[in-house]
């Protein structure tokens, strides 16, 4: 145990963000730099409990007690090595996770969390700056070929422990640029893409390919794909968005959100000056409350925006742990992100219990405005409220909607033609139906991540990765010493 009053000696904290007049000038991270002894302090808060649930609460079953621990004790390297053992990109996660595991932290049933998410993020930045983060190249190559299909966190982690496995691994990807929607779907302010750059790196020379701009089922065809490689493993995330069919919805300028933040992504790393759907200088409705929704918020803000709306059809969440969100289970409490802080702080609104009923448009085909009403719900099926019925402005609007599963195109579509039963591809919720090892109906061929789960986190994305890696090798050599947590997946295949 760290410090065996840690916990009654020092309150949560985090460092703070930048001040919103600065930050939204820039596309850099928000946060400051957080001075080590408060870190320390923070790691000391850990009661290292008999039963550490948040072991159970992350996905991964992070060693998290440990790791704490090693920090307080200054053992720095040590406490990298930890981190390791259980994820493969702790820099992603510490940024990006929402910390299911504080949720599960047992000092949070009569206090405040203790800031794992945050020590996290400071032990992978440390282990970067004092250049610990090695490739780890196989000692031994198995002769065995592997394909992965999708570069999101899923895909990278699975090609980065069959890699480590002794597996030759080429992981295709469609888009340009390898990390998926880390790449192309986080903001520069959530995520700086040096960092997901620095982790490519020493996933390419651990002897990971990396082949962009292939559209598989396309450009490949699962023919040649399984003529190739001994394993396939799909990773190709849950893509399909899903669509608001009312009134207008083909008027120019509404958009789904992963067709506008990509765009604004490209133009950060160079690819145009301007991105070809901007919000400078217009009236912008984001519908869905989300953190894609957050991620939409944010850049539209950096982008120039005249105004911001946020609309959410469900009720403002409460404040505090509900009653039916008992703890240590994931509570749905209202958050302020550091979007929701500058649109707050610059005038904009979130609003809850909305419902839009319409697109207007101008006599161009373009949005002007969003017809809505209020509703109540959802137990009574978001009943509109009369007399609430109003007009917002909007020359922008960003659908963040979330996800229906996997896109159903030639790829998914000519393997379930293989399967042994092709109807039963697909599981109930249109998701690539696996059974416990991760296998599809298609000898050979895995599943992990959003593809075979539905829409999820990135940190069982990279979970379910490491797992369909260890049950990929188990496959090609009869047995795996890849460590991987223990997964509740689907149903064996009957």
């Amino acid at each position: 145990m760290a410090d065996p009053k840690g916990f009654l000696r020092h309150r949560r904290q985090l460092p703070p963000r930048r001040p919103v007049e600065v930050r939204i000038r820039d596309w850099r991270e928000v946060y400051e730099d957080f001075p080590r002894r408060a870190l320390t302090d923070q790691a000391s808060r850990c009661m290292d409990c008999g039963i550490p649930f948040c072991h159970n609460g992350c996905p991964l079953g992070n060693l998290i007690p440990e790791w704490n621990d090693l920090v307080y004790q200054d053992d720095w390297r040590e406490a990298i090595e930890r981190l390791h053992a259980t994820n493969n990109f702790p820099e992603i996660t510490g940024r990006l996770c929402p910390a299911p595991c504080e949720a599960a932290c047992v000092l949070g049933i009569n206090s405040d969390p203790v800031t794992i998410k945050r020590v996290e993020y400071e032990i992978a930045e440390r282990a970067f700056a004092e250049g610990w983060v090695t490739p780890q190249r196989p000692p031994v190559k198995s002769g065995k070929r592997v394909a992965v299909v999708g570069s999101g966190p899923a895909g990278l982690a699975a090609a980065q422990q069959l890699t480590r496995a002794g597996h030759d691994v080429v992981v295709f990807e469609r888009a340009d640029r390898i990390g998926g929607l880390l790449r192309y779907g986080i903001p520069e302010f959530k995520m700086e893409k040096r960092f997901l750059d620095r982790r490519l790196e020493q996933m390419a020379a651990e002897g990971t390919e990396f082949r962009t701009s292939v559209n598989v089922g396309v450009d490949i065809t699962v023919a040649r794909l399984r003529e190739e490689f001994d394993a396939i493993v799909l990773a190709g995330g849950a893509t399909a968005w899903r669509d608001l069919p009312l009134p207008g919805r083909g008027l120019k300028g509404v958009h789904q959100a992963m067709e506008y933040l990509p765009l604004a992504n490209r133009a950060r790393l160079g690819d145009f000056d301007e991105p070809p759907i901007t919000a400078k200088g217009k009236d912008v409705v984001v519908i869905g409350g989300g953190d894609t929704g957050a991620d939409c918020v944010g850049t539209a803000i950096r982008q120039g925006a005249r105004s911001v709306v946020q609309l959410e059809i469900m009720p403002k969440p409460p404040a505090t742990r509900p009653p039916s969100q008992p703890w240590p289970t994931y509570p749905m409490v209202f958050k302020t992100e550091s979007s929701h802080e500058e649109l707050e702080a610059l005038g904009g609104r979130r609003l809850y219990g909305i419902s839009t009923q319409e697109f207007l448009g101008d006599e161009n085909g373009c949005v002007r405005a969003l017809r809505v009403v209020g509703v109540e719900g959802p137990e009574t099926g978001f009943r509109p409220i009369p007399g609430t019925e109003r007009e917002i402005p909007a020359q922008l609007v960003a659908l963040a909607l979330g996800f229906l599963g996997p896109e159903r195109g030639p790829l998914l579509n000519d393997l379930a033609a293989l399967a042994d039963d092709p109807d039963a591809f697909f599981d109930a919720r249109g998701n690539v139906a696996r059974d416990r090892s991760f296998q599809t109906r298609v000898e050979g061929v895995f599943v992990a991540g959003d593809m075979g789960r539905g829409q999820s986190l990135i940190v069982w994305a990279i979970a379910e990765g490491r797992s369909a890696a260890a049950a990929v090798d188990r496959y090609l050599s009869g047995r795996t010493v890849l460590p991987a947590p223990i997964l509740p997946t689907a149903r064996p295949l009957t």
